[in-house]
């Protein structure tokens, strides 16, 4: 049973504040959890509560999402069950009363609902991944790991908001790792080189300033060639286009000097197929244009792995949307889009059904909290993005991973190429 619930004020990583809270158990046993924030926020996601105040943190202080929690929140699951998680989160979402969690804050109800899922693990003394999953919780995600960053991560020196490295050929989760730590040595040597910066973005990956959008991909690639790896076939691209932030009606690639519509970005990237070794692609075209997607789209999803962020903004109904439309073959999920962990679990299990690809996400605001790195395993995601190897509050979800690995020993499955859909 909830006996209390506490909230504070703490720094992401960088430097803005975030909500923390604090759940005790009768028997003792107790657990905190941590909420990211997201630069590149969609239309569709729940709202972030901040406190707006100019004058400290300039507004985006989260004072009044704590008190909402320590003053509504916390009293309204006090006395429930932790261990029903279904039950915690209803009484959130019914403290909040409203669709897109504003009334309260996403930020202040998501933090109860992970520190309530949290606490419960340690009352039953069992492992965060093992309590949220099963005896099926096997499966050791891959990682998209961020290797060069543009758009709203690094300041728009190049469009597409995130190039990222894929090791498809490792056989364990720890040799991925290694590979990926690898090439990006081999990217910070070539980039010094070439006299560019090796300056990082949000989330760890090189912020470069590059001529191009494709330039970012040939580097991509030149660095897993100089690590000793075949591209393609040890390890693969990915990139993040997020598209929502160059559209204004029509696609506009400053790097590039483009100014495209759906058809034609899809065509650019299409173009990029034949030529790269890229096996996933997100956000393509803009959060709202189902037009496009479903007309220009669809021509990709039978290639590659095509993401939905911004576009599904783990949404139950957005997801549905797609699947009848056609729209995409994964879903990226990120559970402070959606407000609580019982809603994220739900979205999950509906991508599983509907044949959608999952791959849990981190922000590029984010704590050391390793919460995504359990949820993936629990819920056998077999991909997920978490940033670059750098930053402790990207490695600690990288270590929270090689701990699950290691405590699985030979159950422990590392899907490789086979986790992306296409």
């Amino acid at each position: 049973m909830i006996e209390s619930v506490h909230a504070r004020e703490i720094l992401d990583s960088r430097g803005r504040p975030t909500v923390e809270v604090e759940v005790a158990v009768s028997g003792g046993a107790h657990a905190a959890a941590s909420v990211p924030a997201g630069a590149s926020r969609g239309r569709h996601e729940a709202v972030e509560l901040r406190d707006g105040d100019a004058a400290r943190y300039r507004g985006l202080g989260v004072r009044r999402a704590v008190a909402n929690v320590n003053e509504i929140l916390g009293p309204a699951v006090v006395g429930l069950d932790a261990q029903d998680q279904a039950a915690v989160d209803a009484a959130l979402i019914a403290a909040d009363g409203s669709a897109d969690k504003s009334n309260l804050g996403a930020n202040a109800l998501l933090g109860v609902s992970l520190a309530s899922a949290r606490a419960a693990a340690v009352a039953a003394g069992v492992p965060l991944w093992r309590h949220l999953g099963s005896a099926a919780a096997r499966v050791l995600p891959v990682p998209m790991v961020n290797l060069v960053s543009g758009g709203l991560h690094a300041g728009r020196q190049v469009d597409f908001q995130d190039f990222l490295i894929v090791p498809v050929g490792a056989s364990t989760f720890a040799e991925a790792m290694a590979m990926a730590a690898n090439v990006r040595e081999s990217a910070a040597d070539l980039l010094a080189e070439r006299g560019l910066s090796v300056l990082k973005a949000d989330e760890g990956g090189f912020a470069p300033a590059l001529e191009s959008n494709r330039a970012a991909v040939e580097l991509v690639v030149a660095s897993i060639e100089r690590a000793g790896y075949e591209p393609g076939e040890d390890v693969a691209l990915a990139i993040d286009v997020a598209a929502s932030h160059f559209f204004d009606g029509r696609y506009r690639l400053e790097a590039e000097n483009l100014t495209l519509d759906a058809a034609g970005l899809v065509q650019l990237l299409d173009d990029w197929l034949a030529g790269y070794p890229i096996v996933s692609l997100e956000d393509v075209l803009d959060e709202d244009d189902w037009a496009g997607w479903a007309s220009e789209g669809s021509r990709l999803t039978s290639k590659v792995q095509v993401i939905g962020d911004d576009l599904f903004a783990t949404d139950l109904a957005r997801l549905e949307r797609g699947a009848a439309d056609g729209v995409a073959n994964s879903i990226l999920v990120k559970m402070n889009q959606v407000g609580t962990l019982s809603e994220t679990l739900a979205v999950v299990s509906a991508a599983q059904r509907l044949g959608y690809g999952t791959v849990v996400s981190a922000r590029s605001g984010e704590t050391e909290d390793p919460f995504i790195a359990d949820l993936a395993v629990a819920v056998n995601a077999g991909q997920i993005k978490i940033g670059s190897l750098a930053q402790s509050e990207r490695l600690a979800k990288y270590n929270q991973l090689l701990r699950i690995e290691e405590a699985l020993g030979d159950d422990a499955v590392y899907p490789g190429r086979d986790a992306l859909r296409r």
